[in-house]
């Protein structure tokens, strides 16, 4: 079946929401201080990584919904990033992400192919525009990018790295059902068959 580009971006902000889901499952075994433990990576701990993620979705998910409101840019552009950590505890950052997870899918269910063009302001010192695909394809690079550091760094714990590549294939179904179940998600929600 031969799916729109926006389609292909929806299931692209379930992806981002069922990985975090996944591994929010691996690194809230952890202890506390087992998350801010000092670790090998871009940012110094798995606590850090994580809520650097998570300030970034609310920059970028800000702008997206601000751009299709017709609203102004935030006036403070660093609003989102005062605190460095704005979580300190597993259960507060997990509970953040999902609902910042869940503003991305519905601003993707609302997306068309024809509107992927219009431009988006990213409230920087020089203010930023790029197009609602490129904008939104940085936001998931982005969340790979650093999910991936996250995947890392729990190697260096007692907690296994979960498999985070069971998302699209079809014949994969059955190895993301507990987690679907649990997000109360089907796959005809996402895949629309």
């Amino acid at each position: 079946m031969n799916q729109p580009l926006s389609h292909h971006l929806l299931t692209m902000a379930y992806q981002n929401a069922w990985a975090n889901h996944r591994l929010a499952k691996a690194w809230l075994q952890l202890s506390p201080a087992e998350l801010a433990a000092p670790r090998v990576s871009f940012f110094p701990s798995l606590s850090a990584t994580l809520n650097h993620i998570l300030t970034c979705d609310w920059f970028y998910v800000d702008a997206l919904e601000r751009e299709l409101r017709g609203d102004e840019p935030h006036p403070d552009c660093y609003v989102f990033f005062n605190e460095d950590e704005p979580f300190t505890h597993g259960a507060d950052l997990k509970r953040e992400q999902a609902l910042v997870g869940r503003r991305l899918i519905a601003y993707c269910e609302q997306l068309r192919d024809a509107d992927l063009g219009r431009l988006v302001t990213i409230a920087r010192d020089t203010p930023q525009h790029d197009s609602r695909l490129r904008m939104l394809s940085h936001l998931f690079e982005h969340q790979i990018h650093h999910r991936g550091q996250v995947h890392a760094m729990l190697s260096g714990t007692s907690v296994t790295p979960p498999q985070l590549d069971e998302f699209f294939c079809a014949g994969e179904a059955e190895l993301r059902a507990e987690d679907f179940a649990e997000l109360g998600w089907t796959e005809a929600l996402i895949w629309g068959v």
